[in-house]
Formats: structure tokens, C-alpha cells, sequence
């Protein structure tokens, strides 16, 4: 496959191997740029066809689109044309996607380099407008004119860095000849060149744009641009912004967007956790936005979260006045009239104000300027919703760094070959910090300080019980546990209690009921406070009714929680009550486990439909595994049996082996014979699911040994069953129906329904294998009643798959045909997705029997999507059937 390269930035062309490829008619250029515009994401055809077409598409739009995708990757691979499958543009999200990186695309390395701050090589990609080479009306689309924004963008804040190369000088006064009447980016551009030495060429750069506003738009230069030509020659002004930090690195699309703050906008409200870097982020976006304000700047930390108190607002007021001028005899002694006074010097100045640390909204609001012109930026751990709601603040949210973000960060502390010589220590330090940027920043600091340091040796340090002991200088400013203190101290008693019990908790994030369990109060009271903690910037909503912390905090909390064994004993209700009841309505023939009555407080959920107990499961499955493990005896072994029939759907078999282990150690403490080899037999079929035949034998000897002794009759047929299914993928035929008609016999003469619709299921299955479709269709039918009466969706479903296969051997394909499908919905509806890929196979082979290849490849490529999810190995054999029926085709 040759080297590719597309360009967008500019005309829309594309090379292999260094020659230019011919992309055909205006149409086909048009729909490669769209999807070059949106590189590496899917597009919808929706989107395609209104920037073609606007608000007047054809009716043969989408065919069109269709077409020119077809015949663009024949151009592009032209050893692929006669499949018509390529490996540049891929079906995606209802539409198309250019499966292509930075190294192939003009646009994604462009945002790469200006991540990286190489702005000189960054803006020399760009060869004129974006998309030049397109149709008039094409080009004029929002899609292809936000590009040139963002040019222009990247321009102007190249413009701010200081001591410029000429090199990238000249690439930001290009980007100014055009966009003559970005009045922003012209006015950065003369601070720029007058930085340079060239003040003449910043004089004559002022008067040409000056003309050219008057000439096209018969305006003057606005307060930006005059401001600037006034700089070049200002008299020093009141300057309070603290350094910026040297280092600083991980916020480059956030300040890309802060940079963006209109006129109408010029407060930012910069919230997040503590430790998430807000101080300087807004400290180095005051530096960057500081030329937009000629009249200086103000700084004052409000002191909202610190070891002493709050500062009162009038406090504030006195030292914002007197770094205005104003003498301390003439501050009037009330806060409305020293507000007011405030007001007015301000007025017709045009200033920045960093207020940093705030607690509150309250706090802030006297602070405001009355006049616009100037820029406000406040940092706080709360969210400030009031000023956003009335006071038009521009929320700036600061999360924690992903993991190529805390790489930058580490590398711009530590130099990046330190970084890049132990890249699996590094990712497991910056898995330990939670991303956090001020648990980063111990780190380097404690690499940089003891260069000998290995990065595995720092990951080490972090691997232990209390990570928060690790993350310190000695410094309270930069110790993680005392800064998370003072967002915990200043709680109320109801929400630093929920606070403290959470770290009680399994899971990263829990549930308005689950917390209403943890404290032993109503879901109202439980919201009201978290929502409490989410305005301390201790919590956040992860998602609807879903509220969790950064997984340092979480550590915090539970050095707070120490034993509460009240409020251990509530939420282990909550999870096995709530999950028990999950597991009976996902398998309505399932013998309920004999509960004890939830912890008093406990408040287990009450699901209602098979829907919902899917939805909980999968939302809560990784906290009931923890408790699993960290639960002993009766409730080990009960909260293993709840995720049994949602583990065997989701094809969770390790999962599963690991669980069902841990449930037979918890009974082998509970000295009770028949749990016991309860416990036998179900690891036994959770290792026979993992293709572990042999030990699953073993297991299943045990159990069906001790069944004998209690006389347990349908507990040994269960056994049958699993001993049959560990020789079916061996082939031995013989064994598997041997062990499947002991268990037959076992559930008739114990009248157990529901056992014997599921054997008259497998046997009838196993018949359909050996040739015998008819003894397996009557078979099918038998159990086929039997489950639709009892309600047991998950049986129906197996049965009508075994149905299809037994139709197919009768040739009666249409009737296969419907089986499947409806086998296939069921699957659907119950979660079970290793069933529904098998199922989805058999469908394609009884498409292809009734002579419909198109329909048979579409079922086997939904199968190879379900197993590929799944990392099952039988994705390989679907794909040859896929591969075998394929025809040449020229649709995409």
C-alpha cells in the first residue's frame, strides 16, 4: 500500500508516493473534502449532502454521494476497484470516514503542530483558502470557512509568542495579508513586529489596515487595533499578573477556545477539582489575552479554599482600590460604596482581573467591573453557575489530562527521552495520579530533583496502599491530601458524611439510590447532597443521575471513612438485593436465593422489566465484581450467583471462572454439603464455556458425586447437561447425547419444566448435527412451549436458533430464515451477544441456501462486528463465508 498525502489546506488534492493522483469531477473533489474537512471522523450522508447541495439537494443526492465515494477509491487504490472496498474511505456512522492520521492529512498534521506549538511549520502547510479549488458555492459552506477561522487562529496566537523566529514572523504576516480584516489578528501582528525590531513595518502595517476597514467596510480600526498601534509607544501601566508557569503544557484546546471569548463575553469562570492546574491555566491565558487590555492588570487571590478563611469581598475591595490609586483615607467603610467607587475608576479603562481561588459566586459578584472593555477571568473549585446564569460568564471547565496530555506535561518537566525510555512505567505513573496535573507535577518534581530516579522506580513508589502519602514536597500549597482538605473542611455535615462514606464504595462513580443506601437516607436527601459536593468540585455528575470523583479523592475519602460497618453492611444490600432481583427477571426460570431482609436503611432498587435489569447490570457490573472479591462467606458466594446469567450472555467466560472460584472458596467456610456442590457445578460450567474441558470434568464429577448422596435429581441433571456440553466441540456425539438423555430422564421423573425445555433444546440440537433435522425440529417445538409459557426469553431464543438449523436441514430455508431472525431479535433484547453472533451466522447460511448472497454477506458481517467486539476466534471462519460470496460490485 503506497504512502498517501491529501491536502485541504488550500486546493483538495492528494498524492501516492509522491505522485498526484486525478480525483476527478468538481463532485468527487467536493465529497473527498467534506470528508477531509472531518478527518478521521465519521461523516453522515446527511452532512455530505447539504454541503454539496445546500438547501436544494437533487433526489439523487445520496446515490451521488454513493458514487463519487465509489469511484474516489478506485482512484485512490485502484487495486482494490474490483471489490470496491478500500482502505482510505470506510463506511462509519451512517455515512463515510477518511481513515487516515496526521501523516496523511494536511489539516490533522496542522492541528498536531500547533499542539506542539511549531506554529512556523503549522502555518506553512496552508496554501490559500481551504478547499480553494472547489465550486463557488461549495466553498462557501460554514465547513470549509471555520477552517479558514481556525487559520486564522492559529495565526493570531502565534502572534503572542515572544522572540519569534523571522521565519514564523513571516508565516504570521502572510497569514494577515489573507485575512486583512481580522482586526485581531492584525493587531497581535504589529506587538509582533515591533517585538522584532521592525516598528516602521508595524507603523505601516496599522495604516494599511486602517485603510482597508475604511475602504471595504467604511468603518475605523476597533479598540483592539487601536490599542495595539497606542502599545507600541505606552507608558508602563499596573501590571499584577503573576509569571507564567514556565512548563506548562496539556491546555492547548482549552486555551485554543478561552482565546475565542467574544466582547459579549468577557468573564471566564475556570472551575474543576482541586489540583487540576485552574491557577495556572488562567494565569497563562491572562498572559495571552493581557494585549487586549492596555490599561493593565489587577490579581487577587480570594483565598476561597486555603488553610485560613475566605476573603471577605469588602477586604477585597480595599486592595482592589488602592492598586487603582485610590488613597486608604478616601475607601468608603460600607462594601456597596467601596463597589460602587470600584465601578468608577474602572470605567473607560479597559483592564484584566484575575481573581484566583474563589469560593463562591457571592464572593465574586462585588468584584465585577460595571463597564465593558475589560477581562475578567476567575478560577474556583465551585462552578460558579451564578455567574454564568446572570453575570454571562464563560464557563471554562478544567478536567484531569488524558494520557498523551500527562506525557506532554512530564515531558516538558523532564525532557522527553527520560519520558520516552520507560513509556510503561511512565503510563503507569500517570495512571496512579488519575491524570491529575498536580499529582503529575510532585512526580516530576521528585524525578527532577533525583536524576538517578528510574521512572519504574517512581511507578513503584506510587503502587502502594496510600499513594496520597507519596504525592508531597513538605509544601502544604503542593501536597495533594492538604489541598484536597480544604474542599472537605469547608463542607456541611450531611455532605462531608456522604463524602467520607464513599470511599467506602467499590466503583469510580454511584447512583443517586445506591448513595441514598450508603448514608441511609431517602434518594431527595442523597441528591441534594451530592449535588452539594459537586458544587465543591469534590464530585461530578459523570453522567444522568450518575455522580463520581477522580480516583485520588476517592482515596481521600476512604482515609476519612475508616470501619462503618452499618454503612458497609446498607450498600452490600443494596448491590446483592438489587442485583438478585436483575438476575430473576433476566431468567424467569431461575430458583430464587432465600435473602435475608436488607440492612435496615438499605434501599435495593426496584427494576421492573428485563430492559432495565440489563441496563442496571451493565451500568453497575465492575462494582459487583469488586464486591465479589472483597465480600467473604454467604454474600461472596450469593452476589457470584446474581451475575452468573449476565456474565454466560455477555460472554464474560474469564469473568465468570474468576467469580464462580472465588463463590466455591467463600462455601467451602460455610461447611453446607449441597452449596458446595452447588459450587462445583457452576464453576464446572463456567470452565466448560472457557473451552477448559477437562478441569470443568472434574469439577462436575465432584458435584454430581455429592448429588447422588443427597439425592438431589435435578441438581444431577443440570450436571449431565454440562458434562454433555464439554464433548460437543471434541465431536464425541455419542457421549454428549448419552449425558443429554440421562438428564431428559432425570427432569421428567422430577417434573422439572423448565430443566427439560432446555434438554429437549440441546438434544434436539445435537440431533440437527447428526443429520436428524426432523427428530429435531419435533424436539424444538416441545421446548419451544414449554419456555413461552414460563416467560424465559433466553430459552425461546436458543430454541428458535435450533429450530432454524433443523429447518435448514429440511431444506426449508424460508422457514430457517425466519427462526433466525426472530432468534436473532430476542438476542437483542436479552444482551446475549455471543449467542446473537452465532445466531446471525446461521442466518446468513440460510440466506445463502435460498439463493440470496447480498443478504447472506450483510447477517455474516454483523456476526463478524459482534465477535470482533467480543475477541471471539470464530470472527476468522465468518469472514471466509463472507470472502466466498462476495461478488465484484461498484457500490461502496
Amino acid at each position: 500500500m503506497g504512502r498517501m498525502w491529501f491536502t485541504v489546506l488550500g486546493p483538495v488534492r492528494a498524492w501516492r508516493d509522491g505522485a498526484e493522483i486525478d480525483l476527478g469531477a468538481p463532485q468527487q473533489r467536493s465529497v473527498l473534502a467534506v470528508l477531509l474537512a472531518r478527518a478521521g471522523q465519521p461523516v453522515s450522508l446527511a452532512e455530505i449532502v447539504d454541503t454539496l447541495w445546500w438547501d436544494d439537494p437533487p433526489a439523487t443526492a445520496v446515490n451521488a454521494v454513493h458514487r463519487s465515494v465509489g469511484l474516489l477509491r478506485r482512484a485512490l487504490e485502484p487495486e482494490l476497484a474490483v471489490r470496491g472496498v478500500g482502505r482510505w474511505l470506510v463506511r462509519a456512522g451512517g455515512g463515510y470516514r477518511l481513515a487516515a492520521g496526521p501523516d496523511e492529512v494536511d489539516l490533522l498534521r496542522f492541528r498536531a503542530l500547533i499542539g506542539e506549538k511549531a506554529f512556523a511549520e503549522a502555518l506553512e502547510l496552508w496554501q490559500g483558502p481551504a478547499a480553494a479549488t472547489l465550486p463557488a458555492e461549495v466553498r462557501g459552506q460554514a465547513l470549509f470557512t471555520a477552517l479558514d477561522r481556525e487559520y486564522e487562529a492559529a495565526a493570531a496566537e502565534a502572534a503572542l509568542v515572544t522572540g519569534a523566529s523571522a521565519r514564523l514572523v513571516g508565516a504570521v504576516e502572510l497569514a494577515a495579508d489573507r485575512a486583512p480584516l481580522n482586526e485581531s489578528l492584525q493587531a497581535r501582528l504589529l506587538l509582533m513586529l515591533a517585538g522584532a525590531g521592525r516598528p516602521a513595518d508595524a507603523r505601516r502595517r496599522y495604516d494599511e489596515a486602517r485603510a482597508r476597514l475604511a475602504a471595504d467596510l467604511g468603518v475605523e480600526p476597533g479598540p483592539e487595533l487601536v490599542a495595539a498601534a497606542r502599545k507600541l509607544s505606552k507608558r508602563p501601566v499596573t501590571a499584577q499578573l503573576p509569571h507564567a508557569l514556565p512548563g506548562f503544557s496539556g491546555r492547548g484546546p482549552e486555551l485554543a477556545a478561552a482565546l475565542t471569548l467574544p466582547d459579549r463575553e468577557r468573564v471566564g469562570a475556570i472551575s474543576g477539582m482541586a489540583g487540576v492546574g485552574k491557577t495556572a491555566f488562567a494565569v497563562q491565558l491572562a498572559h495571552r489575552v493581557a494585549d487586549r487590555c492596555p490599561d493593565g492588570q489587577l490579581y487577587l487571590n480570594l483565598r476561597g479554599f486555603g488553610p485560613g478563611a475566605a476573603m471577605d469581598p469588602a477586604d477585597a475591595l480595599i486592595r482592589l482600590l488602592g492598586s487603582l490609586g485610590v488613597p486608604a483615607h478616601q475607601i468608603p467603610a460600607d462594601l456597596d460604596s467601596r463597589a460602587a467607587l470600584y465601578r468608577s475608576r474602572l470605567a473607560g479603562r479597559r483592564m484584566l482581573l484575575l481573581f484566583d481561588n474563589a469560593r463562591d459566586t457571592a464572593q465574586v459578584r462585588p468584584l465585577l467591573p460595571g463597564t465593558p472593555g475589560h477581562v475578567v477571568l476567575v478560577t474556583s473549585r465551585d462552578r460558579l453557575a451564578g455567574l454564568v446564569v446572570s453575570d454571562g460568564a464563560r464557563p471554562i471547565a478544567l478536567g484531569t489530562f488524558s494520557t498523551g496530555r500527562a506525557r506532554e506535561l512530564l515531558a516538558a518537566r523532564l525532557g522527553a527521552e527520560r519520558i520516552a525510555a520507560e513509556p510503561a512505567a511512565v503510563d503507569k505513573i500517570i495512571g496512579r495520579c488519575g491524570g491529575l496535573p498536580l499529582a503529575l507535577a510532585i512526580v516530576a518534581a521528585r524525578a527532577a530533583t533525583q536524576p538517578g530516579l528510574t521512572m519504574a522506580e517512581l511507578a513503584g513508589e506510587l503502587d502502594v496502599a496510600d499513594r496520597l502519602d507519596q504525592l508531597t514536597t513538605g509544601d502544604p500549597d503542593s501536597d495533594v491530601r492538604t489541598v484536597f482538605s480544604w474542599s472537605y473542611r469547608i463542607l456541611a455535615d450531611g455532605p462531608a458524611r456522604l463524602f467520607r462514606l464513599f470511599g467506602l464504595h467499590p466503583g469510580a462513580d454511584i447512583t443517586v439510590a445506591a448513595a441514598a443506601s450508603l448514608v441511609g437516607l431517602s434518594p431527595a436527601e442523597a441528591r441534594t447532597l451530592l449535588a452539594d459536593l459537586v458544587r465543591a468540585g469534590l464530585f461530578s455528575e459523570t453522567s444522568p443521575g450518575r455522580y463520581g470523583a477522580h480516583d485520588l479523592l476517592h482515596a481521600y475519602a476512604a482515609d476519612l471513612a475508616g470501619t462503618d460497618e452499618a454503612a458497609q453492611s446498607r450498600l452490600l444490600d443494596h448491590y446483592l438485593h438489587t442485583a438478585h432481583r436483575a438476575a430473576m427477571l433476566l431468567a424467569p426460570g431461575l430458583d430464587p436465593l432465600p435473602l435475608a431482609e436488607p440492612a435496615p436503611g438499605s434501599r435495593p432498587e426496584k427494576l421492573t422489566g428485563e430492559d432495565q435489569a440489563l441496563g442496571w447490570l451493565t451500568a453497575e457490573y465492575r462494582v459487583l465484581r469488586a464486591l465479589v472479591d472483597r465480600s467473604t462467606g454467604l454474600a461472596a458466594w450469593q452476589l457470584a450467583w446474581t451475575l452468573d446469567t449476565f456474565q454466560r450472555r455477555q460472554d464474560l467466560r474469564h469473568d465468570q471462572v474468576t467469580t464462580r472460584r472465588t463463590a466455591l472458596a467463600a462455601a467451602k467456610q460455610l461447611d453446607d454439603p449441597l452449596l458446595l456442590a452447588d459450587s462445583y457445578r457452576d464453576l464446572g460450567h463456567a470452565l466448560a464455556r472457557a473451552d477448559r474441558a477437562d478441569e470443568a470434568r472434574a469439577h462436575f464429577t465432584y458435584a454430581i458425586e455429592r448429588y447422588t448422596e443427597l439425592g438431589e435429581k435435578v441438581r444431577q441433571a443440570h450436571v449431565e447437561r454440562g458434562i454433555g456440553y464439554t464433548y460437543v466441540k471434541p465431536g464425541q456425539y455419542d457421549r454428549v447425547l448419552d449425558h443429554y438423555l440421562r438428564a431428559e430422564s432425570l427432569y421428567r421423573a422430577a417434573g422439572h419444566r423448565a430443566g427439560l425445555a432446555k434438554c429437549l433444546n440441546e438434544n434436539a440440537f445435537l440431533q440437527a448435527r447428526l443429520g436428524r433435522p426432523e427428530q429435531a425440529r419435533q424436539r424444538c417445538e416441545q421446548a419451544l412451549v414449554v419456555f413461552r409459557e414460563l416467560g424465559d426469553r433466553h430459552g425461546e431464543a436458543a430454541t428458535l436458533d435450533t429450530l432454524g438449523l433443523a429447518h435448514t436441514g429440511l431444506g426449508r430455508h424460508e422457514q430457517a430464515v425466519e427462526c433466525f431472525t426472530a432468534s436473532a431479535e430476542l438476542c437483542v433484547r436479552i444482551g446475549d451477544r455471543r449467542s446473537q453472533a452465532e445466531v446471525l451466522s446461521n442466518l446468513g447460511d440460510a440466506h445463502a441456501g435460498a439463493g440470496r448472497p447480498d443478504k447472506a454477506v450483510a447477517a455474516w458481517r454483523s456476526a463478524v462486528a459482534v465477535l470482533d467486539d467480543l475477541g471471539r476466534p470464530e470472527a476468522s471462519g465468518v469472514r471466509k463465508k463472507i470472502d466466498a460470496h462476495t461478488l465484484p460490485t461498484d457500490a461502496p
